[in-house]
């Protein structure tokens, strides 16, 4: 009687087909536990004999897996201490050289012989100048198998390409390989989720083929076709999700907030002292036309530092107010929180002071709410929340607690939205009787495919002018290390600023100098050899007492109180300090136009866009803004390579691009929010536009006909799959 093979499905453990200890490792070490994980643990690269992996590029502390030949061994006593020690030494065709070492391990020379080609992996260590990998772990191709044998080497290794997988110390690349080779040995794949129409229309292979491509390619060919699968079921998955969330907010009632003819909007556009830039009017009759419709607005209002965005919500949050209802404004920090308040407050002027002495009778009253307000100021604030006599409330997260009851909340803005958690922005939703209009504002320009991925629930409105008044910003690296002269010049260049009747920020990374007290981690490059950030309570004594003798300093960091903070804000508004020196607490909202001049420490250990964010608070005034980063990072290296470009250019988009490229797509996509990580694998959001575009509309499509996918049960499955219910939750909060 033959005994019958069970197929393997997604669903199976893998301590069936693999045997409880190999399904143990890959479990504790790649949290893989079955079929369907492992076949969807897609390769990271893949290896050519004498290709792709060039060993001139490697760097030392990497962890690498190489394919290559072992060109020479030497087997030596060693000095230090008794045994021998073998070196090999192995080339992979590029010309460069690499040697592996292996202590009192001198037999292994009889296998590793010269001529043999093999896989080896370690890390890359630098002695006396040359690389070497020590005792790594190594897979040799057979130099005398049997035929069988060397037909399924050569299909396996010679001509081929050669997955090299995400792996770990205990687990390395090949192991992952047979793995999966004895997986796909008996592995039944799903039924094709992609209506056929799909398929179709974008020329897409059959899913069991892909996986099966995408682990043992038969060409480059065949690899990009079963990519192309594979990156298509992941971009459609997400667009799915959306499409379907925005679908569900258009049909979902709201209140309309109507405009009022002869309002309080209406007495606040005719007493600004200058015009509206084109952009602000056409978004802001984007915003207008939303809030007038019986369904919750969902909008991303995103622009250029300094556009005018908090303008443009604020006359939304004034039409809420005319029809009856109130606008709270949610900020990440206490800082901007405060910012914001008086910045409105100015703006409003008489209409911002209902029911006071110099209050304007059409008015409404505007409330500021944080977590450091006293117990008095705190009860007056929530009762005017709680019965409506404050038409716009401000506040940080103190907004969401327990307590803040708002009579008739309408309209929810949320500022610098990546710097909120989905369930806080969810817990100001909820105050409201009904699904409020939510408009989203950020200053970090966004690709157009980001936005379509990450806020594709969202209708998008884009500021591009800057309004009158502003100046050019001119930015410069400043190589401390190779250049001293360069940062004397800085500092003589800010007193110039400053002797013109000018004003000055000099930022730093870190608060003091114990670990962990950074205002917002810094998303520039890590490394535990490096020296600790500079911290603003070491740089300011040492500028107040060296090259910034004489001027008029004072610290700002998030853990000062709140009224320490908001004296040492207003007396620098004021122009009663020359130069602040601060930490990322200033990135954004704070808006000094004497402030001409920025000094940002450390350069390198922020981020892209958050160089773009904190030189955005110079410049705001008539004199022209000077932004200089100073950093110890040497030249053709990565990081000064992201300095050279936040220099070469202002233009937001263009750096959002570079920060894409720089960061992980599970960072942009909210992983740090939803806690998991991302589970697109293959999707690129800028390599693959095209097929985002392409994805998006035939999910508007297919959602248009089918709103809840009931006709297509298993693309509903593959959807849940993908886009996990922690990762759903995240976009349909949004």
């Amino acid at each position: 009687m033959t005994e019958t093979t069970t197929a393997t499905t997604t669903g199976t453990p893998l301590g069936k087909v693999l045997g409880e200890k190999t399904a143990k490792a890959l479990a504790t070490h790649l949290e893989l536990h079955t079929a369907g994980d492992l076949i969807y643990h897609f390769p990271r690269r893949y290896d050519e004999r004498g290709e792709h992996t060039d060993m001139r590029k490697l760097t030392v502390g990497e962890q690498v897996t190489l394919l290559a030949q072992v060109k020479s061994t030497t087997v030596r006593p060693m000095r230090a201490r008794k045994g021998t020690m073998l070196e090999i030494t192995v080339g992979d065709g590029s010309g460069a050289t690499l040697t592996c070492t292996f202590f009192n391990q001198a037999w292994r020379e009889r296998e590793l012989r010269t001529g043999r080609w093999g896989l080896f992996a370690g890390k890359v260590t630098d002695f006396r100048g040359k690389r070497q990998l020590n005792g790594p772990a190594y897979q040799l191709l057979s130099a005398d198998a049997t035929q069988d044998e060397a037909a399924e080497e050569i299909e396996e290794f010679a001509g081929a390409l050669i997955p090299v997988y995400p792996a770990a110390q205990a687990v390395p690349t090949w192991v992952i390989a047979k793995c999966v080779r004895t997986v796909l040995d008996t592995f039944s794949p799903p039924d094709d989720p992609l209506p056929g129409a799909v398929r179709v229309n974008r020329n897409l292979i059959g899913i069991g083929t892909a996986l099966r491509e995408i682990h043992r390619p038969t060409s480059k060919e065949d690899l990009y076709r079963a990519k192309y699968r594979l990156k298509w079921d992941e971009a459609f998955a997400v667009q799915l999700t959306l499409v379907q969330r925005k679908a569900r907010a258009a049909a979902s009632p709201g209140r309309a907030r109507p405009r009022t003819p002869d309002g309080l909007l209406a007495a606040f556009d005719a007493a600004l002292p200058y015009e509206l830039t084109e952009g602000q009017r056409a978004v802001g009759e984007e915003i207008a036309a939303d809030l007038d419709r019986p369904h919750p607005m969902h909008r991303l209002l995103q622009g250029e530092v300094g556009s005018g965005k908090t303008l443009v919500a604020v006359r939304a949050m004034l039409q809420v107010v005319d029809s009856g209802g109130q606008a709270a404004l949610l900020a990440p920090t206490e800082v901007l929180a405060t910012q914001h308040h008086r910045s409105i407050g100015a703006q409003l002027g008489p209409l911002g002071r209902a029911g006071e002495l110099d209050g304007d009778e059409r008015g409404t009253q505007l409330t500021l709410i944080t977590g450091s307000l006293g117990a008095a100021a705190r009860r007056a604030a929530l009762a005017k929340v709680a019965d409506g006599t404050a038409g716009i409330v401000v506040g940080t997260h103190a907004l969401l607690y327990e307590g803040v009851d708002f009579h008739d909340l309408g309209l929810v803005v949320v500022d610098e939205q990546h710097r909120f958690g989905v369930e806080q922005r969810d817990a100001l939703r909820a105050k409201a009787a009904q699904p409020p209009h939510v408009l989203v504002m950020t200053a970090t320009p966004i690709p157009r495919t980001v936005a379509m991925t990450v806020y594709g629930d969202l209708e998008t409105s884009t500021l591009t002018q800057l309004p009158r008044g502003r100046s050019p910003i001119a930015s410069h690296v400043v190589p401390a290390a190779d250049k001293p002269a360069f940062l004397d010049r800085a500092w003589r260049r800010l007193r110039e600023e400053v002797q013109a009747g000018h004003q000055a920020y000099v930022v730093c990374p870190r608060i003091g100098s114990v670990t962990g007290d950074e205002e917002e981690e810094p998303a520039g490059d890590g490394g535990s050899e490096r020296r600790p950030p500079l911290a603003v309570t070491e740089v300011a004594p040492i500028l107040a007492e060296g090259p910034l003798h004489g001027l008029r300093i004072a610290v700002l960091h998030g853990k000062m109180p709140a009224d320490e903070k908001d004296a040492v804000m207003r007396r620098f508004a004021a122009g009663d300090l020359d130069v602040l020196v601060a930490t990322t607490v200033i990135e954004v909202g704070v808006d000094v136009p004497n402030a001409t001049v920025m000094i940002i420490m450390d350069a390198d250990r922020f981020g892209v866009s958050q160089l773009h964010q904190l030189r955005g608070r110079v410049g705001r005034g008539s004199a022209p803004g000077i932004c200089l980063l100073v950093t110890e990072a040497v030249e053709g290296s990565a990081a000064r390579e992201r300095l050279d470009a936040v220099a070469s250019t202002t233009d937001g988009f263009k750096l959002s691009e570079i920060d894409l490229e720089q960061r992980r797509e599970g960072d942009v996509l909210g992983a740090s929010q939803s806690g998991k990580l991302s589970h697109l694998r293959l999707l690129s959001l800028l390599r693959d536009a095209k097929l985002i575009t392409d994805a998006r509309a035939e999910a508007a499509e297919l959602v248009r006909d089918d709103p809840t996918l009931a006709r297509h049960p298993a693309l509903a499955a593959s959807v849940a799959a993908l886009v996990d219910a922690d990762r759903a939750e995240y976009l349909e909060k949004g």
